[in-house]
Parts: C-alpha cells; structure tokens; sequence
C-alpha cells in the first residue's frame, strides 16, 4: 500500500516537473521570439512609434482614407501592441520630427503621402515614382534600370509596392516605407513584412536597410493575400540616381 502511495506520489511530482519544464521551455522561446520582433521593428516594450497615414487619392479631402489603407494600419497597430509598445496615428503632412528617435511606419508612395516622398528623396534616391497618365491607379516604380508598372490584362491584374527599411544612423531607430501604387498593395505589404520578419532579419541582419518590390497578384479576386518578391533592389535603391 505505501509503495503504491509512494509510486503514485513520484508519478504525479515527475508529471508537474514535466509540465513546468514545458511551460518554461515555452515562455523562454516566447520571450526570445518577441525580442527578435522588437529588434528587428525598433519597437522595444514601453517606447513609441509612428503610424504615418497618407492621404485618399482618388478625394480631395486631405483626412479621407482609403479601407485598405485602414485595414494596413490596423494590422500595424496590433503588431505594435504584441511588442508592448505605443502607436501615435498621425497624418502625412502633420509630421514635423526628424529620424532615428522612434520606429516608424509611413504608409502610401509619395502622391498620397507627403512623409514618404522626403524619405525617398533623402533616404532612397535611386527610387523614383512616374505619376500614370490615367486614372485609377498609381505611379510606375523605378529603381535603376528596373521599371514596374500596374498590369491589367484580360482580368489578370498585377500591382507592385515598394517595401524598404532605412536607418538614418547606427543604432538609430528604423523608418519602414511602404509606398504601393494601389491602396491593396499597401495592404498586401504590410501583412509581407509582418509576417516575414523573421525571413527579412536573417537575409538583411537586424538593423540592415533593405529595399524590396513586391509583386501583388490579380488583386480583385486574391485580395491583398498573394504577394511575391519581384525584386530586391536594395543596392540601387540607396545609390544615387545617375
């Protein structure tokens, strides 16, 4: 009878080491997996960053924003609370403080988006955005001698958005730019970057400035769901246009 206690006993102790061992194992990748996303974003817990909002293309209000735009900036608000940090929302031509202090994220290329056209001015000169000759939708993107342009043939739709990270200096915080010709492809880069960061940070290093064009596919069905990289063009995009 006291062996069976006592095998019993042992039984449950090594059940609740197991089990703690396993919730620990648990919370330490946790614990480490959430720092790499705060590494990599610039968002350690308690800081700030900013949400730059650009402005609706096709209104002439300067405070009207497009759904998928919304929906982008939602998706990066939930990212910056999983890193316990705080988002300050502020719209593109209202921002008035340089770089490197706080993370940021400026959505939408630069007709759209007062931020993001002197980000690729000063930060990105080999990027350029050609205004299309019709509505409805955006600027074609060049960088060097590759040119990306929406495509609409026979209902099979394509849209390109770039998606880069600068630093203004080592050990400063990062600038996020995300610049699409469509308001879907701001969309489809957002949900890219976060859920590839990982990806990012092992190709870019942590703290790495990167330029990529991502391809968005036949938007109008797919949605902001089918995204591919068209082209890494960090090295032209941070050199100098000649």
């Amino acid at each position: 009878m006291i062996d069976s206690l006592l095998n019993l006993v042992l039984g449950l102790l090594a059940s609740a080491i197991s089990a703690a061992l396993g919730w620990l194992a648990h919370t330490l990748r946790r614990r480490r997996r959430l720092g790499r996303v705060r590494e990599f974003f610039g968002l350690p817990g308690g800081t700030e960053c900013l949400l730059v909002v650009n402005r609706h293309t096709a209104v002439t209000s300067s405070k009207s924003v497009s759904r998928n735009d919304v929906y982008a900036l939602m998706e990066l608000a939930a990212l910056v609370k999983e890193c316990g940090a705080q988002a300050d929302l502020v719209s593109h031509d209202e921002v008035r403080q340089g770089l490197g202090s706080k993370a940021e994220f400026c959505l939408g290329g630069p007709e759209s988006n007062e931020r993001t056209a002197a980000h690729l001015r000063n930060w990105l000169p080999g990027v350029g955005f050609t205004p299309a000759a019709g509505p409805p939708y955006g600027s074609t993107i060049a960088v060097g001698d590759e040119t990306f342009r929406f495509e609409s043939a026979e209902g099979q739709k394509q849209a390109y958005v770039l998606l880069a990270r600068v630093h203004a200096a080592v050990g400063s915080r990062p600038v996020f730019l995300i610049a699409g010709q469509t308001a879907t492809s701001n969309h489809a880069a957002v949900r890219y970057l976060t859920s590839r960061h990982g990806q990012l940070a092992r190709r870019h290093g942590r703290d790495g400035g990167f330029a990529l064009v991502l391809r968005v596919v036949n938007p109008d069905a797919y949605g902001p769901d089918v995204v591919q990289l068209a082209s890494d063009v960090t090295a032209k995009a941070f050199a100098a246009a000649g």
